[in-house]
């Protein structure tokens, strides 16, 4: 895929306070729909992962050490958001994580998701990370095909089956 003038300009830019207020809770809440969607526990349940996990990642709120929220900026324009964890919660202390990415609905499909990964990527190793995990649910297939094509290979696997 050829990269358009707008993507080749796409850059990170920390979140503000105001912003990463405003985020949290939507983040949480889009936490628990994808884990109540994957069928692996009820909406309650989920929300209360999501909220535990939360609490969990930003013990220190806004100024967390190690959880990177960012604006992905196409110019002067917010297109989405990348929250990534430095060094992330693998054992591994020079793997960072992509805990979120997310393009707004009205930008997707212009490259911003490939090439905000690949900014991910820039930031982890300027970070001194050498690799970078992420999670993605299985019924995400767009996502799932997008990070197999920048290279990421399945490293586990949960499947399950109703009996």
């Amino acid at each position: 895929m050829r990269m358009s003038d707008d993507t080749r300009s796409l850059r990170l830019r920390p979140v503000t306070r105001d912003e990463f207020d405003a985020w949290l809770p939507r983040q949480a809440a889009g936490y628990a729909k994808l884990l109540a969607a994957s069928g692996g526990m009820s909406a309650e349940a989920a929300r209360q992962k999501a909220e535990q996990d939360t609490r969990r990642y930003f013990s220190g709120g806004f100024a967390t050490p190690g959880q990177l929220v960012f604006r992905v900026m196409a110019g002067d324009v917010a297109v989405g958001w990348l929250w990534l964890g430095v060094p992330g919660p693998d054992p591994d202390p020079l793997m960072a994580w992509v805990f979120e990415i997310e393009i707004e609905a009205a930008f997707r499909g212009r490259g911003y998701g490939r090439a905000a990964m690949g900014l991910a990527e820039a930031e982890a190793r300027a970070r001194g990370m050498t690799s970078l995990g992420l999670n993605v649910h299985g019924q995400n297939t767009i996502a799932r095909d997008l990070y197999e094509s920048l290279g990421y290979e399945i490293t586990a696997l949960q499947m399950k089956k109703p009996v």
